[in-house]
């Protein structure tokens, strides 16, 4: 190996100390030089690149359509980061090059834009939505009306949908339930003189678990729209990651005062209460890390 090694730095010398020395010195330096501006040209493109790419600035946008458009959902679905739009159309949203911004809002057909440079270097977005129009199926005008609205209403073929009314029975018109609301119905009603499903759900223990469940769904709803409403307001100076933001609102959900306070729809109340188990949440785990 030692001999290998000799051999080599021989040719070495006898290339440097060859008769045109001084153009192949010259020329060894040049090719050194470009080496190294091509190296670290590569690395600063490389660097400049994660720099625009990781870029999070805030975005001051403004939805534009012909109807209202206070209250129309803007989300980032690459960051997971959600806010609403202003009674003039205006949001503000943090984003960075390449995020998917979603607007949608129930009037207007879904729209999704993808973050550009020059949306980054403006810090402006605007969004121009288009009407959701339902088209009618096509009308066909074929009979002659005579006049006579009893005889027209006969001779039309149009028949009016049977309802609970029109048989005699009674009919549920409320609001729509859950299927673990349906289960619970299910699980509590029954036929005959002595109905056996509401018994043997009971002593089973089957209809106590699905008023436990319809309660978890929810408080889940009250959750997610905690969430969405106040995570900003919350989290504007925190250092929580998104794992320990998660379990802060389980924490502040299992508490009962949570479903009293969001019954009541009072947004005020339920910010102060949340700040307060905040404080609570965070000596939880600063005690833990102890």
């Amino acid at each position: 190996m030692k001999h290998l090694k000799k051999i080599k730095f021989s040719l070495f010398e006898n290339y440097l100390y060859a008769p045109n020395f001084a153009v192949k010195s010259n020329l060894f330096s040049a090719r050194a030089s470009i080496d190294v501006f091509r190296r670290s040209l590569l690395v600063f493109s490389l660097l400049t690149a994660f720099v625009m790419q990781s870029q999070t600035v805030t975005l001051f946008g403004k939805v534009i359509a012909n109807d209202d458009v206070e209250g129309i959902h803007i989300i980032n679905k690459t960051a997971s980061k959600y806010t609403t739009t202003g009674e003039k159309g205006e949001f503000e949203i943090p984003a960075t090059l390449n995020d998917t911004i979603i607007v949608s809002g129930v009037k207007y057909l879904r729209e999704e834009i993808v973050i550009s440079q020059n949306h980054i270097n403006s810090k402006l977005l605007e969004v121009n939505l288009t009407e959701n129009v339902n088209e009618l199926n096509e009308v066909v005008v074929g009979k002659i009306l005579s006049g006579d609205l009893t005889s027209d209403i006969k001779n039309s073929g149009v028949e009016r949908d049977i309802n609970f009314y029109d048989v005699g029975i009674p009919g549920y018109t409320g609001k729509p339930k859950t299927q673990s609301e349906r289960r619970l119905y299910e699980a509590q009603t029954g036929s005959g003189l002595i109905p056996l499903n509401p018994i043997l759900n009971w002593i089973s223990g089957r209809t106590k678990r699905l008023k436990h469940l319809i309660e978890l769904e929810k408080q889940d709803v009250q959750m997610n729209r905690a969430i969405s409403e106040f995570s900003e307001m919350l989290f504007e100076i925190d250092d929580l990651d998104e794992a320990q933001r998660m379990e802060f609102f389980y924490f502040s959900s299992e508490d009962p005062e949570f479903m009293q306070i969001a019954k009541e729809k009072n947004d005020i109340k339920l910010l102060e209460f949340l700040q307060i188990k905040l404080k609570a949440y965070k000596a939880n785990v600063n005690s833990s890390q102890d």
